[in-house]
């Protein structure tokens, strides 16, 4: 299983409102670091009041280095998020094992690297900590 078979799943299955970085771990436990800060920082922006989270999306041909004049048709030009649920959302893969998405609002997810004294986070860990799970 690859992390784009995970989000295909979550866009069908997802009945929550929110934004969403979205993990897929393999092994025992997943680095808080990899959830690069920039995404930590635009998750929390997402969830405050105030400024929020601006993004335009990009006018980029639909692929990048090449040289055609044909862009992917964009729903919109940008988008403001404010007072927004935010969402790590990990599933701990297992072959031929039911999987389970376990949602840890961001404020948790720093709360928790922050205190934990740890440099990863395990599926117990998730668990305890999580808004809300969904098997897959």
């Amino acid at each position: 299983m690859k992390e784009s078979n995970f989000q295909s799943e979550f866009s069908k299955r997802n009945t929550l409102k929110g934004v969403f970085e979205l993990k897929l771990c393999k092994g025992t436990s997943l680095p808080f670091s990899s959830v690069a800060k920039h995404q930590e920082e635009a998750l929390l922006a997402a969830s405050r009041k105030g400024e929020g989270l601006f993004h335009k999306i990009s006018d980029s041909p639909v692929f990048s280095g090449q040289k055609t004049r044909f862009t992917r048709p964009k729903p919109f030009d940008c988008f403001l998020i404010r007072e927004y649920p935010a969402y790590i959302v990990i599933m701990w893969w297992v072959p031929r094992k039911k999987k389970r998405a376990y949602y840890i609002h961001i404020h948790d997810w720093v709360a928790m690297k922050e205190s934990s004294g740890r440099k990863s986070i395990t599926e117990k860990m998730a668990e305890e900590r999580c808004s809300l799970w969904e098997d897959y």
